[in-house]
C-alpha cells in the first residue's frame, strides 16, 4: 500500500535556495532568458549552475511601504516556491514589484505569484 506522504519529496525552502549576493541578482537582472509579468508583479527568470533552482525578491519600501505588506509578498512567494521547487528546472527567479500593491487584497496577489510560477513551470 502507497503512502502519498512519502511519494512527494519533503518540501523545504533551504539557504542553497536562495539568492543571497548582490552579484546573483545582477547575473538575473543583467540577463535575463524571460521576464513574466503580472499586473503588480514581475519574475526575472534565468538558468543557473547550480543543483537547484534559487528564488530571490527585491519588494522595495517605495512600492510598497510597510514591512507587514512587504513580508507578505515574500511569505507567499517563499511558499509558493517550496511547494514548487523539487519539480522546477535549475533556474534563478527574481521578484519584484511593479507598482504598487495598495490597491489590490491580498488574495490577488497571491493569484499572481501563483500565475508567475504556473508560467514557469510550463516553460
Amino acid at each position: 500500500m502507497s503512502n502519498t506522504l512519502s511519494d512527494t519529496p519533503a518540501a523545504s525552502f533551504t539557504k542553497q535556495q536562495r539568492l543571497l549576493t548582490p552579484a546573483a541578482f545582477r547575473e538575473v537582472f543583467d540577463a535575463p532568458e524571460r521576464k513574466i509579468h503580472q499586473s503588480h508583479l514581475m519574475a526575472f527568470v534565468r538558468a543557473n549552475e547550480h543543483a537547484q533552482p534559487r528564488v530571490g525578491m527585491a519588494v522595495t519600501k517605495r512600492k510598497v511601504p510597510t514591512a507587514v505588506a512587504r513580508n507578505l509578498i515574500k511569505r507567499y512567494v517563499r511558499e509558493e516556491f517550496r511547494t514548487k521547487a523539487f519539480k522546477m528546472e535549475n533556474k534563478d527567479i527574481v521578484f519584484i514589484v511593479k507598482k504598487s500593491t495598495k490597491d489590490i487584497d491580498n488574495k490577488e496577489i497571491k493569484n499572481q505569484i501563483i500565475n508567475i510560477f504556473k508560467k514557469i513551470e510550463k516553460k
